[in-house]
């Protein structure tokens, strides 16, 4: 493991044929969202709804307290609109100048695609996507935020559903299967804002077989010694000084 610098990691993505990049809770927390699970958010979910956002954001909860869910979903998920940050502009500008063959993200906001990049894996689905399961017909977000009460379908009056993976549920396998074929193809594994021990990536690394592994994020992880390259920094300090 070696301390990054960015001509370091220049030098390591000119050089690489097959890029790809795992992107973490640190890229929507730099938009503004504490991820669900953080401390600070799991304690004043708990605090406001007396239960833990585990739970509420569960497919349990969305079938048997289907009010209560969206009350929770409106406030908690969809109540503000995240701009993508310099990170995730970097991000496009890399793939542009052909440095990035793919990115793999567990953000439901879509930060990278509206930053514009194209080659993008969605694990965990997105807030704009929203889907009555009953006739088909899709509904935008603002559907969602302006609906009183559960969203319902105007064709068969169904309950919409947003097309984000709630806990509990299994994500598409054939998502699952692409994600890991592209980190098999890898020559450079870039892990932005995410650690060695993500629980959503974690399943990933062991299939890459590549030359450089690099770390970009906020704190030191004990981790962070199996990685080849490592900045202890927030992306939004270094993507965008690589200058593509």
């Amino acid at each position: 493991m070696v301390r990054g610098t960015i001509d370091i990691l220049k030098r390591v993505l000119d050089e690489s044929q097959y890029t790809v990049a795992l992107l973490g809770s640190q890229m929507k927390e730099e938009a503004g969202f504490l991820g669900l699970k953080s401390a600070e958010k799991t304690y004043d979910i708990e605090k406001k709804y007396k239960m833990s956002p585990d739970y509420i954001f569960s497919s349990v909860y969305y079938n048997t307290r289907t009010d209560q869910f969206f009350e929770f979903y409106k406030n908690e998920i969809i109540n503000v609109d995240l701009e993508p940050t310099e990170s995730a502009y970097a991000l496009a500008a890399m793939e542009r100048a052909g440095k990035l063959q793919c990115i793999i993200s567990n953000d439901v906001f879509e930060l990278p695609q509206r930053a514009g990049c194209q080659n993008v894996i969605s694990l965990r689905g997105s807030i704009y996507q929203n889907k009555c399961l009953h006739c088909g017909k899709e509904y935008s977000i603002e559907y969602i935020r302006k609906a009183k009460g559960v969203p319902l379908c105007e064709t068969c009056n169904s309950v919409i559903r947003p097309m984000v993976y709630l806990f509990g549920e299994m994500l598409d396998s054939r998502l699952m299967t692409k994600a890991t074929e592209e980190v098999e193809k890898a020559d450079v594994l870039l892990c932005i804002g995410t650690d060695l021990d993500s629980e959503t990536f974690q399943h990933y690394l062991k299939y890459f077989n590549g030359k450089k592994m690099v770390v970009i994020h906020e704190e030191e992880h004990y981790l962070d010694q199996n990685a080849d390259i490592v900045f202890v920094d927030q992306p939004k300090n270094v993507l965008p000084k690589l200058g593509y």
